[in-house]
This record gives C-alpha cells, structure tokens and sequence, in this order.
C-alpha cells in the first residue's frame, strides 16, 4: 500500500535496449520532501533510470508510481490522460540545459506554464520573474540562453522546471557540463531547494554534496543497486567491496 508519505515507489525495473540489460532488478523509494542521491560509474545505468521516470524511456519491466498513481505496472503502462497527469507531477534539469536558444530567459520559463498549465501570460510573467530573483537572475530575463554562462543557463533551466510545480524534481548530473568554478553555484541552488524540503533525485559525481545534502544514497553499477542506504553508511562506511573501489577516486570524502 502506498503512504501518504510516498512521493516515488520504483518496482523490480528493467530496461533492456535490445539485448544489453541497462537496468537490472532497481526498487527503491523516496518519500515527500526527502533528497536521493544516485551516484555510481559512468554508464552504470543512473541517467537511463531518471529517463524511464520522467517517460523519456519505456521499461522493459517492473513498477513505477508518482504520488500514489501507476506509471507502468508490471510493465505494463496506464493509459495516456493518468500519463499525462503523472508527468505534471514530474521536473527533470538536464545536463545540458536544453533551453530553447530562439527564446528569452523570460519565454524558457513562460512557455510551458502557458501551453501545458493553460496560464495567462501575466501568471506566467509573474511566477518566472519570482523564481528568477531566487536564482539571481532578474537581470537576464531578455537574455538569450546564447547570452548566459553555463551556470546561468542552468539556473535557468532550474527555474524552468521548477514554474510546473512538480512533486520531485530530478537532476541528471546538472554540473557535469560546467566548468569547475561555476559548479558550486548550481549546488548551492540545489542546497536552498533541499532546505525547502523539495522532494529530488539527484545524480551526480560530487560525492561530498552528495554526502552532505541528501538523505538516502544509492550506488549504482552494471544497471543494478549495488548499494543503498544513508550518506554516512554508504559514502563514508560502505559494506561492498565494489563501493569501496568507486569511492577511493574521491579523496574529499573519505
């Protein structure tokens, strides 16, 4: 039975492209207002896992639900109004920003709130100009993305998903295409999103803000969980030999 607590419940999933198994046998859960953090090597599975969440993939099996609603059961998916009504309960923040380069600052974020919400363009105005002061950014709402650093691009698109509204938002490596000295800035943005209680899942290879903003951790390789419990357990006391070898890469957290 689902609790009201339940945000994301994930089942026995599989994901097969072809014959490749990408994802193996993944169940876990993450409850309102909690931080999950998945880390792991390169290729072990963590972007294609936030992808079947947020319908970007189609499962092979297994069990997706978002605040208490079946995405796929068994494999077997809901039918097109429950997925589009999950999916407004869903923000993903790309790597790569993946802002629209023909639009503002100020479009990026109106847009969807227009065309998925139904809002008025004063509504939309209002909501993302609000959450461009929050990201420093007020003064590049007639900005082109082509205008911004990487850092602003992605506090944009930060914004962005955030103007939806949704229940959990998820960061596919949002600094892996930044260059070092910006990276800090968009963990802060995701630190202030951790102290309102904002329900995420965060992939990422920064294993200190790992360690430090979420809740639970899971360690991902070879398309499985090979290890999963709090950030002290598994990041600073991990069991698996396989963690270990991961983890000795990352001096500043050992």
């Amino acid at each position: 039975m689902t609790t009201t607590n339940e945000i994301l419940k994930v089942q026995n999933l599989s994901k097969n492209f072809g014959s490749l198994k990408v994802l193996k046998d993944i169940s876990f859960t993450v409850n309102k207002g909690d931080v999950l953090g998945i880390i792991g090597p390169s290729g072990s599975g963590k972007s294609t896992l936030l992808r079947t969440v947020c319908q970007l993939e189609r499962v092979t099996g297994g069990t997706i639900s978002v605040c208490g609603e079946a995405l796929v059961k068994d494999g077997v998916y809901s039918d097109k109004a429950s997925l589009r009504k999950i999916a407004l309960n869903v923000g993903l923040v790309f790597q790569n920003f993946n802002l629209f380069p023909h639009f503002s600052v100020l479009q990026n974020i109106t847009e969807a709130q227009r065309v998925v919400l139904g809002k008025s363009k004063e509504e939309a105005n209002s909501l993302a100009m609000e959450l461009l002061v929050k990201m420093g950014l007020e003064s590049k709402a007639d900005f082109y993305p082509c205008q911004l650093s990487g850092g602003q691009q992605q506090r944009v698109s930060i914004a962005r998903a955030l103007a939806l509204k949704p229940q959990v938002l998820f960061f596919d490596e949002p600094t892996s295409a930044l260059d070092p000295e910006l990276t800090g800035e968009i963990l802060a943005v995701i630190r202030e999103l951790a102290k309102t209680k904002m329900t995420m899942v965060v992939v990422t290879h920064e294993m200190a803000f790992a360690r430090d903003t979420s809740d639970h951790i899971i360690f991902m390789d070879g398309g499985m969980i090979v290890e999963q419990g709090s950030p002290s357990d598994v990041i600073n006391n991990p069991k698996e030999e396989r963690t270990k070898a991961f983890l000795k890469r990352f001096n500043d957290v050992r």
